[in-house]
Order: C-alpha cells, then structure tokens, then sequence
C-alpha cells in the first residue's frame, strides 16, 4: 500500500489493485510542481471526491474524462453528473459502502460546507463527507474537510480505523490542536497524517500541536510526491 500526498487535501492511494485519486487538485495547486501532473494521476482507477470546494473539485471532470475513470460521491451529485457532464460515477451515500475492486469504500459524515460557484452565484453540490477505505489488512480514515462532531465517536468505534488522514489546517477545517483532541478522544489511530495545511498563509504551517497532543502515535507529515512511510 502507497498514501502519497498530491499537497492540500490531495492523496493518491495505491491499495490492492486500486488507484485512488482523492480530491485531486492539480490546477492551480502551489504544493503540486506542475512538472509531477502526470506522475500523480498515472494508472488511477477512480477519483474520490469529498465535497465541490473549487481546492478539491476543479480538476474533477477533467480528469474523469481524460484518464476514462469513475468518479465515486454522493448519489445526487453523481447522478446530475452522469446525466448532464458524461461521465461515468460510482454515486451512493452516508452509511453505504461501494466495492473498487478489492477495496471497500464506506461514505461517513463530516461538518463542513459543499459549495461551487456558477454564473447566477453558490450553488449547492450535495453535501460535505469523509470515508473508511479498507484494503489490505488497514483501514484509512479520510476526513474530508470538516470540524471535530459528535459522529466521529461511533465512526472510531465501528470502522476502527488504525491511519487517519485529517485535515488539520484551521481556518477551514480543525486546527493541529483540535486534530489531536478528536484523534485522542474518538479514535486509535497508529498512523495520523495531517493534510490541508502548509497550502496557504493562513494555514498552519506545522504539525507540531498534532504530534505533541498524540503521545504515543505515528504522527506523519507527509511530502508532497513521497509515498508515507506505512
């Protein structure tokens, strides 16, 4: 198994005989040199997307269309896209799980917003969410943009995931501090791996709330391009 970090939100995970592209944002991503495009998308076999934040959805349709993959979401979206957009979807909801081959895709809540921008003003695209990925003995928490909530007790209880990939940038998202409360308290990570961070300014900038408020964890950060030592 390979968890690369594409920057910002962005991975690429290479688990059974799945290439997963999570909310790969290329256009326009500073943490992504232009010259790695290729590289980062080669050989995937679905896009994932979590919500339609233009840092995570701008490359989406392009994307499905060029490399003739699915892009797997929430029902409503998908659908509206399959019709409208030609492209081909794997669309289900929170509580589901989709087979990818090998791999079991589980769709959990998160607390964020889910927004695109057109010419008559935000348009709403379905709803915010995170996912369980399980594959090879692991099972990877990806949390999507999203606050601490309430949710995450029961998802660390029934999806027992042993890696976490949080967004812990602030401003958007939990801050390293809040990350690392919700990790502690809701989950028994053996691996976390901070995302949404170091993009922007007002961004965090390290990890080093995460990896003190985690004693005892694997707290990773990750470099953009490098596979995360597993």
């Amino acid at each position: 198994m390979k968890i690369i970090w594409l920057g910002h939100g962005s991975f690429r995970i290479e688990i059974e005989n799945q290439v997963l592209l999570i909310d790969p944002w290329l256009t326009g991503n500073p943490a992504l040199p232009e010259d790695s495009h290729d590289e980062a998308v080669t050989g995937a076999t679905h896009l994932v997307l979590t919500h339609t934040h233009f840092d995570h959805v701008c490359d989406m349709l392009s994307l499905a269309r060029r490399l003739e993959v699915p892009v797997v979401g929430q029902y409503d979206l998908m659908g509206y896209w399959e019709e409208h957009e030609d492209i081909q979807t794997v669309g289900f909801n929170k509580g589901g799980t989709v087979s990818l081959g090998d791999v079991a895709v589980s769709m959990v809540p998160a607390s964020h917003s889910s927004t695109f921008s057109t010419e008559e003003g935000l348009r709403t695209g379905g709803s915010e969410v995170g996912y369980m990925i399980r594959g090879e003995g692991h099972t990877i928490y990806v949390s999507g943009d999203t606050d601490i909530m309430a949710d995450m007790q029961w998802m660390g209880d029934y999806y027992r995931p042993d890696i976490g990939i949080l967004s812990a940038g602030g401003h958007f998202t939990m801050d390293m501090k809040a990350a690392a409360y919700a990790a502690r308290k809701f989950f028994n990570f053996n691996i976390v791996i901070p995302c949404h961070y170091r993009t922007f300014p007002f961004l965090e900038q390290s990890a080093e709330k995460l990896v003190n408020g985690l004693p005892g964890v694997n707290v990773i950060e990750p470099e953009v391009m490098q596979a995360v030592p597993i």
